[in-house]
């Protein structure tokens, strides 16, 4: 026989060899999967407590608490920039880089989707939002956020209009947080714009530079839709919210956040997301409670005309 006619024998019988292999795979694995027992490792696993994933097919959900801290910086704000010296003395800090360290690790963890998928639970909703105000020596301050307002291109601080008044901001970055803000403040509006001191700020933020591009690109359209009585304190900023949004509660840039800021800009009460029937009731219950303090404060710091002081009082000629 010829070396070329063994070399064919030879890959035939190799051929029908693998075929007859794969026909047995084929045709016994799931007849010898389905009687052998179930390991014991996949029982333990199925039985093993502990936290069980958020798509797990059980149809329950964890129920939301309420607010458990106070929002904002623990820094009084200000409108003054710091200088090359200042951030040269914070970079050389070694707490206040470690801060930055620790956030940078948090955010190279969540996905790009992160905020669109977190609305499937609660529609982006955190917290339920407290029913009384904080307390004034537990609040934090509401941090200085520059914008220019919608009516005149002006710029303008929260810091400075804040001060001295009873505020309500909303921030906004989508369509739909407009409309969890409008919920939230409909009423509280209705009822208190009207009120020297009470004011409503909008803050349109946009840190991406492109939207931002695009918002001022169509604010004649932006104007229409704001009540001329509103464009005033309407700001539109592009401020890097980047290390303060955790203090501030923002974890979510698709949803409304809504904050009562009293007259020391401290933040007294705060809401997130689509608001309950309560939390619409306790955001105007806290804001008149507020209100009539500063009124209170106002009416004991005038000085009453009809009493004469003794510095009022005329010296006696001699």
């Amino acid at each position: 026989m010829s070396l070329l006619a063994q070399w064919s024998a030879r890959n035939s019988c190799l051929r029908s060899h693998t075929h007859v292999y794969l026909r047995r795979t084929i045709y016994t694995s799931p007849r010898r999967l389905k009687d052998a027992p179930e390991s014991p490792n996949a029982a333990s696993k199925d039985s093993a407590p502990g936290p069980k994933p958020d798509g797990e097919k059980s149809g329950k959900k964890a129920e939301l608490g309420p607010l458990q801290r106070p929002l904002g910086v623990t820094q009084r704000p200000t409108t003054v920039v710091k200088t090359t010296t200042q951030k040269l003395k914070d970079l050389m800090d070694s707490d206040y880089r470690m801060a930055q360290r620790r956030h940078l690790i948090k955010e190279a963890n969540k996905g790009y989707f992160h905020d669109l998928n977190m609305t499937r639970q609660h529609g982006g909703k955190t917290w339920i939002a407290p029913k009384v105000l904080i307390r004034e020596d537990r609040a934090l301050y509401l941090p200085n956020i520059s914008g220019s307002s919608l009516l005149d291109k002006s710029e303008k601080h929260t810091t400075t209009l804040c001060f001295g008044k009873i505020s309500v901001i909303s921030m906004l970055s989508t369509k739909i947080s407009e409309i969890h803000a409008k919920a939230f403040t409909d009423l509280t509006n209705a009822r208190f714009l009207s009120n020297p001191h009470y004011q409503y700020i909008q803050v349109n933020l946009q840190e991406n530079v492109m939207k931002a591009f695009l918002v001022n690109l169509f604010l004649s359209g932006l104007r229409k839709t704001v009540p001329s009585e509103l464009q005033a304190n309407y700001l539109i900023s592009g401020q890097n919210m980047e290390y303060v949004r955790e203090a501030m509660g923002m974890t979510n840039s698709r949803v409304g956040y809504v904050y009562l800021v009293d007259e020391n800009l401290r933040i007294r009460w705060a809401g997130c997301a689509d608001p309950t029937a309560e939390e619409i009731q306790s955001l105007e219950s806290c804001t008149g409670v507020l209100l009539k303090r500063l009124e209170r404060k106002t009416q004991q710091g005038k000085p009453d005309s009809s009493k004469k002081t003794v510095s009022d009082t005329p010296e006696p000629s001699p």
